[in-house]
């Protein structure tokens, strides 16, 4: 078959003559001539050279990949078409005044640098003005028998010669190329004398031969390889013959061009062709390789030997060099780039190729860099290659570490799918909730509308029994048939009852037993047709009245003084053209039951509102909060952006200046992420550089996909020397959006008290809130608490008996709830140390707690657990600080670190110091208690691990937006309205005067600790400055408590109505009293944090407090703070005080009230300000899991 092929640029061969000369290119070896090229001869005779050159190291080189279109065949991934030769560049080389050009057409093959060169002798072989255009069609002109039978003569040619090189007469070190030139002319068909002949055509046949087992092997779907080098050049001289032969004409090419179903004929001989001999090429590669392997004796090879992604690729195993020589099975089990993408098994079939060779395709994905895979029988018996597995690199595609990312950002894209799909799970479990609870509920309201019902109708049915339609001598009315909407005139005698000397008479009225309440007023006058005293009046009967109800009064409704109400019994009269039927009672039921709906949509709709407001308030709030916590350090470090997203690159400011580093010449960073644990380990130390007009040094790092924290600490030198390690805390910034999530920690709190079961002081609300906090940051925790038989158990969900076990010679029964959403197990050991009716106070609380904490450690050991950080409290449970790491530490319990926290020194120093000594980490209730008691013995010589933390407050008990105790919900948005609200609920409980003056609050416990000589004193300060105060609380010495009654007395009879003290507890009045007053007193003496100051500034109150401790850790004075709020991140929220007498109290107080009198309107903007601080367990929570992941470290 035989198509023309046109040269992107046809060259023009203008050496003797100008006749055109078309060649015919013979198509061999998988190279695709569809298309032609046609240029012009300047001379009668040309001589052209054909060359085939290589270099001596072609062999030896790597194939370069060259893209070439692929056709859309059926051919298999992997075996393309072979470089198509006559469509490589054709390079031009000469100069103008040149006699001879040269020029050079190369096909350069993936590795082997062969060139096709053809070189004429004529002066302008090309001409580069006269150039063609690609055919996009393949146009086959019919040629007459003479022409056919030269080209027949010319495939006898390539046939013959393909015989020789198959019987060995010819050298098949080089490839052969045979060319024939045929020129045939034909006249002109512009010539009209036939005089001047035109060359028609020239054909060059071009056979290109693989030759024996010298062939090329085919690496590539689109490249030719030598095997050989060629040291050998044949130069075929084309002669025109132009004087020998004589001039034909075809016969028929108009319509041969014109025959579009020809050319379709022969483009698909040609595909066959070619795909006949890429199998012919493929098969001779498949021996030569299956002779190569079974000869050295290799297990396995592959086709193609280059393995590119996203190709099929074939592997041929020999089972008989393998353990499987004797399985009828052959397997092939495999996954890509170290078995983490993508696993396959596929069967093997036994081929054609000499030796037990076996094969199977298979595809190579895009994101694959190796295939990992062995072989095996499909049942237990493996070929791995002695252990090592097989694999195949390949070439082009990822490497491992932007396969590393690809995996991420996969993981990622599968996590948001995750989210996704769990979010649809969770609307239409929610929907389905819903929509369940609306049957629900409108079955109740239906079934509320039929009880509705039938109560009317049976007191519809009792008040027809008195209802008439007059009484003798008292009233009557006109007509005595009337319905609805009917206009009736009603007749009373005034002389008939009390009104009977009454100016002037009025009927109220309404229908149906009242049922809207008072629908007819009018006034009656004297009846001019009756005789004796009677008035009347004239009324509309309401629409669906059945009964009239009504009495009669001196005046109209709220003026009236004298009533004739038929003593007390009201005066009915039936509506005889209304008495319902069936068909109203149902109507009625049903106008109820929209009624009941409507209100009840009204109603969830409300609530479901302040619950989402309730969401969003709290995720607004914690994301300031974190802000903040960010921020706090930023006189040391920070981050530019403040919020790390993982992919991104960050900027790392540092100041040495306020560190151990101060003055070093050199700073450096050494930067991790996820807590030092990150796969890429510990980046290589960067050295910092100077901001320009600052003190900070920055460095830039890329964060990974997969972080979900950055670690730092800083050296003065590259190699190390003094580190900044934050006091072996290290810096941590959280990332957010990465593809992997903290992995949460096991946290169990031991200790005595929990709110609300089992409180006595703060240490209950601390235990509760803080394991709330940090499960809500998605850790485990529980609680192991002593099972008191003083228990509060209405607030424990789910109580249930767990296990028991034997410890200290008795029986322990373990019981198991949820109390504010957290796991707790409850110990009850059945020698009755906690069958006592409370919690502290017996001579034996050491031995009952001492004997309580082991039992808890025991506990952990038998059931199994294995927590990450165990968490005592104060004295009571000092004990499982030495127990645990002379006990457990080394019998199961290895992983656990301890920490303990002080809530007061007060109690139990010995027990506290030896805790701290056992501890791993310690912790108080504020950063200024820690440092006021960092000089006691007990915790002196342990202050390299003990740490100040402020506690907080649980947002939820404590919400303005949704306490109940409050008349008008609030927020900071609306606090003046509620705020007033609340004084005005609490002036109107306590009997205080109903007026606008500053109302100071006091919740407290009346001790020493709590300046109850300072309380006395303000009391009597703000009755000077006309304010109101009130007292919340009870002393547990009797003589404090006596002493405060006696105040209490002496208060009500001087300021009964701007003082009042209740000495005991009431929850509902604190909540009150939060958020009534203006202001909330804390005189402490001292105070290792303090709560009362948080909840107070929770409902816009603000705190006046003495600088304590936590006080003054969590209130800063408006006039004397606002540098050392803002380095908290925070702003003025109170006025504080030094002293512990009665002058610095009035400091303070009298500040407070000046301020309230003068500004009120820069006084509500405080409140405000208060309320939006966040003092709840958010920031807290962030610091304690900094200390525990430090613990472990």
């Amino acid at each position: 078959m035989e198509v023309t092929l046109p040269l992107q640029r046809s060259p023009s061969c203008r050496t003797v003559f100008s006749e055109r000369t078309q060649f015919r290119i013979k198509p061999f070896l998988g190279f695709l001539p569809t298309q032609s090229f046609n240029w012009k001869r300047d001379h009668m005779a040309a001589t052209t050279t054909y060359r085939i050159t290589a270099s001596a190291d072609f062999s030896r080189r790597r194939p370069r990949r060259i893209s070439t279109p692929r056709s859309n065949d059926s051919t298999p991934r992997g075996f393309t078409p072979r470089t198509q030769v006559p469509t490589t560049s054709i390079q031009r080389r000469g100069q103008k005044n040149n006699e001879k050009k040269k020029v050079v057409a190369k096909a350069e093959a993936e590795s082997d640098g062969i060139g096709l060169e053809v070189a004429s002798t004529s002066e302008s072989l090309f001409d580069e003005d006269k150039t063609s255009q690609f055919e996009e069609t393949v146009r086959m002109p019919e040629v007459d028998e003479r022409i056919l039978v030269e080209s027949k003569d010319a495939e006898g040619i390539t046939e013959s010669e393909d015989k020789a090189f198959v019987s060995g007469d010819v050298d098949v070190s080089v490839y052969g190329r045979v060319i024939e030139e045929k020129q045939i002319y034909t006249k002109s068909s512009d010539d009209e004398g036939g005089e001047n002949i035109e060359k028609e055509e020239s054909v060059e046949e071009i056979d290109i031969f693989k030759v024996g087992n010298n062939a090329s092997r085919e690496t590539d779907s689109r490249n030719v390889t030598i095997s050989k080098t060629v040291d050998k050049v044949e130069s075929i001289n084309c002669v025109d013959d132009f004087h020998k032969r004589p001039s034909v004409k075809p016969e028929g090419v108009d319509e041969g061009y014109n025959s579009i179903s020809e050319d379709k004929k022969k483009a698909d001989n040609f595909l066959k062709l070619k795909l006949e001999t890429e199998e012919i090429l493929r098969k001779e590669a498949l021996d030569r390789l299956a002779s190569d392997n079974f000869r050295k004796g290799h297990k396995l090879f592959y086709y193609p030997e280059i393995v590119e992604p996203d190709r099929d690729i074939e592997i041929f195993f020999n089972r008989s060099f393998s353990t499987l020589k004797f399985e009828p099975d052959v397997i092939i089990m495999g996954a890509f780039n170290d078995w983490k993408w993508k696993s396959f098994a596929i069967n093997l079939s036994k081929t054609q190729l000499n030796g037990d060779w076996w094969s199977c395709k298979v595809y190579v994905p895009r994101e694959a860099y190796k295939i990992d895979f062995v072989f095996y029988n499909g049942n237990d018996v493996y070929e791995n290659n002695d252990e090592q597995d097989f694999c195949i690199t390949v070439e082009g595609g990822m490497d491992g570490f932007d396969f590393e990312n690809f995996l991420l950002e996969e993981k990622r894209k599968e996590q948001e799918e995750v989210m996704r799909r769990k979010a649809e799970r969770e609307r239409q479990v929610e929907e389905q909730r819903r929509i369940e609870a609306e049957i629900v509920e409108s079955e109740a309201d239906r079934a509320q509308a039929k009880e509705e019902v039938a109560k009317r109708r049976g007191m519809l049915q009792e008040l027809l029994k008195d209802a008439v339609t007059s009484f003798v001598n008292v009233w009557y009315i006109e007509p005595t048939e009337f319905g609805a909407n009917d206009r009736v005139r009603l007749y009373y005698n005034r002389s008939s009852g009390p009104l009977s000397h009454a100016k002037d008479i009025w009927i109220h009225g309404g229908h149906n037993h009242w049922k809207d309440g008072l629908s007819i007023v009018s006034k009656l006058i004297k009846s001019e047709s009756k005789d004796g005293d009677w008035c009347c009046a004239d009324v509309v009967v309401p629409d669906q009245a059945v009964v009239l109800d009504w009495v009669f009064a001196d005046g109209p409704p709220k003026q009236a003084v004298v009533y004739d109400n038929n003593l007390l019994q009201d005066f009915h009269a039936i509506v005889p053209k209304s008495i319902p039927g069936e068909l109203y009672w149902v109507e009625e039921e049903q106008q109820i039951y929209k009624s009941l709906q409507a209100e009840r949509r009204l109603r969830e709709e409300a609530l479901r509102a302040k619950a989402e407001k309730t969401v969003r308030l709290k995720e607004e709030t914690k994301e300031r909060t974190l802000k903040t916590f960010l921020l706090s350090q930023k006189h040391i470090i920070y981050t530019d952006p403040i919020d790390v997203h993982a992919g991104s690159t960050v900027t790392v400011f540092y100041n040495p200046a306020n560190t151990v580093l101060k003055g070093k010449s050199e700073i450096w960073l050494r930067c991790s992420f996820n807590r030092w644990t990150h796969r890429m380990g510990l980046l290589p130390p960067q050295k910092m550089i100077p901001i320009e007009n600052g003190s900070h040094l920055k460095a830039t790092v890329k964060v990974p996909l997969d972080a979900y924290m950055m670690d730092f600490v800083f050296s003065e030198r590259e190699d190390g020397g003094i580190f900044d390690n934050k006091n072996g805390m290290d810096y941590h910034v959280p990332v957010f959006g990465g593809v992997v999530k903290e992995p949460p920690m096991h946290i169990v709190h031991i200790a005595v008290e929990m709110a609300p079961i089992a409180k006595v002081g703060g240490l209950g609300d601390v235990v509760t809130s803080l394991s709330r906090a940090v499960q809500d940051m998605n850790h485990n925790v529980d609680i192991i608490l002593p099972k008191y038989d003083c228990l509060k158990h209405s607030n424990v969900k789910d109580l249930q008996f767990h296990k028991s076990y034997s410890w200290g010679g008795t029986e322990i029964k373990v019981w198991t709830g949820k109390v504010e959403g957290v796991s707790v197990y409850f110990l009850e050991p059945q020698n009755g140390l906690f069958w006592v009716g409370c919690i502290y106070g017996r001579a034996n609380d050491g031995e009952r707690f001492g004997f309580f904490c082991h039992a808890a450690l025991e506990f952990l050991l038998q059931s199994g657990f294995h927590p990450d950080i165990i968490h005592c409290h104060d004295w009571s449970s000092a004990p499982v600080a030495w127990l645990f790491k002379e006990h457990y530490m080394h019998y199961g319990l290895s992983k656990a670190r301890v920490v303990f926290t002080i809530h007061n020194l007060e109690f139990g120093a010995n027990l506290i110091r030896k805790a701290m000594e056992f501890s791993d980490k310690a912790t108080t209730v504020s950063p200024t208690y820690a440092q006021e008691v960092s000089g006691n013995s007990a915790v002196a010589p342990y202050l390299f691990k003990f740490h100040g933390i402020l506690n907080g407050i649980d947002p939820d008990i404590w919400d303005p937006y949704n306490d109940k105790f409050l008349p008008v919900p609030y927020t900071s948005e609306n606090v003046v309205e509620g705020k007033r609200a609340a004084k005005e609920a609490l002036q109107e409980k306590l009997g205080l005067e109903k007026s606008d003056l500053p109302l100071v609050g006091i919740i407290t416990r009346l001790t020493h600790q709590k300046g109850i000589h300072l309380i006395k004193h303000a009391i009597w300060r703000t009755l000077e400055r006309n304010g109101q105060v009130v007292l919340l609380g009870s002393a547990p010495d009797p003589r404090i408590q006596n002493d405060f009654v006696s105040l209490a007395n002496q208060l009500h009879s001087s300021h009964g109505h701007r003082a009042n003290l209740c000495l005991t507890y009431d929850e509902p009045l604190s909540h009150l009293i939060y958020a009534g007053a203006d202001f909330i007193l804390v005189p402490s003496i001292f105070e290792p944090c303090g709560l009362t100051q948080l909840t107070a500034m929770r409902y816009g109150s603000i705190p006046v407090v003495r600088k304590t401790g936590g006080l003054h850790d969590t209130v800063f004075d408006v006039d004397h703070d606002l540098e050392r709020a803002q380095a908290c991140g925070l702003e003025p929220n109170g006025f504080n005080f030094d002293g512990a007498d009665g002058a610095g109290v009035d400091y303070a107080l009298n500040r407070a009230i000046s301020a309230w009198y003068d500004g009120r309107e820069w006084f509500d903007s405080l409140c405000k300000r208060v309320m939006e601080q966040d003092w709840s367990w958010n920031r807290p929570a962030l610091d304690y899991l900094e200390l525990y992941h430090s613990a472990r470290k």
